[in-house]
């Protein structure tokens, strides 16, 4: 099956998927979840691993569409209106994950270094989830606000704790020599190339954009420059999100107009990217993994459900921010895919050279967060979209 065939295939088979599920009032994202998983390898296995490698791109393509529309919300006046209780929120869900599994898994294992690595992949959410179910249902108000801030720049905050975890956990596997710069100067090399590649193309954007009045002048233009921060992204080997996100949020705060109008067509124009992306994402599913879950890879499903929404409503508290918030947002947040699953990868490639300890840890990792990303692949749209309902922000027909 060659790849045209296959993605016209995926996207109208995940049309009707999509249909049938919203009669049972779930959200499109677990029709096109579905779909894919039975076409793919724990289905009918019509996408082989070499060909869902061949589209990969389409996911990358995605993503950074999804980063840009997440940051052309976050303005100067909804940062205001939300105050920097945000940041008391990004900060307690990110590190009450990493604690609270942290701690689950070393009272099970009794294993540090697995215990720090299990926490550091805790807190990586998944936004294409989240804004996907926020988009279907036409959201709006101050927890999708809050929720399109949390899971637009908490994957950053996640990548610094994993690599200090990390680092730490090499010196207790295989007495590899803590280096400072090493732990502080990538990452941080890594978010300040995100920021200011995504800030400068976020400006030439709004900047030539600004008396464009064509849409079909508009689209391809701005899909141009969000291509360009992705390819930027993959070639320097920066966050795709964070770049998009900040490209986003630049051009909507220095040319809001503009950036206004390309959200709205984008909006219109990632549907179809969304059907692939999440189709695919069931594609990779091997749902044999989950009779691997196991006491640990439930304890790991606890600890970081309890660990977002308990950190999500402490920081809430803590930033006074509104009722909704404070309830609701850490249920919106349980989605994860893309982040955790490449940390994982990345603990395999680094500690299975460290000797037995380091490949029993990395093999137990990476089965454990395969598996426990298909259940939060599930359970994460359907509880943002609970999440919403309850606040009363879902758009009513």
């Amino acid at each position: 099956m060659n790849e045209l065939l296959a993605i016209g295939i995926l996207i109208v088979i995940g049309v009707i998927g999509a249909k049938l599920i919203n009669k049972l009032r779930l959200p499109s994202v677990v029709g096109w979840l579905i779909v894919g998983a039975i076409l793919g390898q724990s289905g009918l296995k019509l996408f082989t691993p070499d060909f869902l490698e061949r589209v990969g791109f389409i996911s990358d393509i995605t993503l950074g569409l999804i980063g840009f529309i997440i940051g052309a919300e976050i303005t100067v006046a909804t940062l205001r209106r939300l105050g920097g209780g945000i940041i008391s929120v990004i900060l307690a869900e990110s590190f009450g994950a990493f604690i609270l599994v942290f701690i689950g898994v070393w009272l099970l294992t009794h294993d540090v270094a697995l215990a720090l690595l299990f926490g550091a992949l805790a807190p990586a959410s998944a936004p294409a989830g989240t804004v996907a179910v926020l988009q279907e249902y036409k959201a709006d108000g101050p927890l999708t606000k809050a929720l399109l801030i949390v899971v637009g720049v908490d994957d950053a905050l996640a990548i610094m704790i994993y690599v200090f975890a990390a680092s730490y956990a090499k010196v207790l596997v295989g007495n590899v020599h803590l280096s400072v710069a090493g732990m502080i100067g990538k990452p941080l090399l890594e978010i300040l190339l995100a920021i200011g590649i995504g800030g400068t193309l976020g400006w030439l954007l709004g900047f030539s954009t600004q008396k464009i009045r064509a849409p079909e002048t508009l689209l391809p233009v701005s899909i141009g420059v969000i291509l360009i921060c992705v390819g930027l992204s993959k070639l320097l080997h920066f966050s795709l999100i964070l770049a998009n996100v900040v490209l986003g949020t630049v051009a909507v705060n220095t040319f809001p107009r503009a950036a206004k109008r390309i959200s709205d067509h984008l909006q219109i124009f990632i549907l179809p990217f969304y059907v692939c992306f999440f189709a695919l994402a069931g594609a990779h599913l091997n749902f044999s993994l989950l009779v691997k879950i196991g006491l640990l890879g439930t304890i790991y499903i606890i600890c970081r459900s309890g660990g977002l929404i308990g950190g999500a409503w402490l920081g809430a508290t803590i930033g006074k921010q509104p009722p909704t918030i404070r309830k609701y947002l850490g249920l919106g947040i349980l989605s994860q895919a893309g982040v955790a699953v490449g940390l994982a990868y990345l603990v395999n490639r680094e500690f299975a050279p460290l000797g037995p300890t380091g490949v029993r840890i990395s093999s137990i990792v990476l089965t454990i967060i395969a598996a426990t990303t298909i259940v939060f692949e599930i359970i994460g749209p359907i509880c943002t979209k609970i999440a919403i309902t309850k606040a009363g922000e879902l758009y009513k027909k």
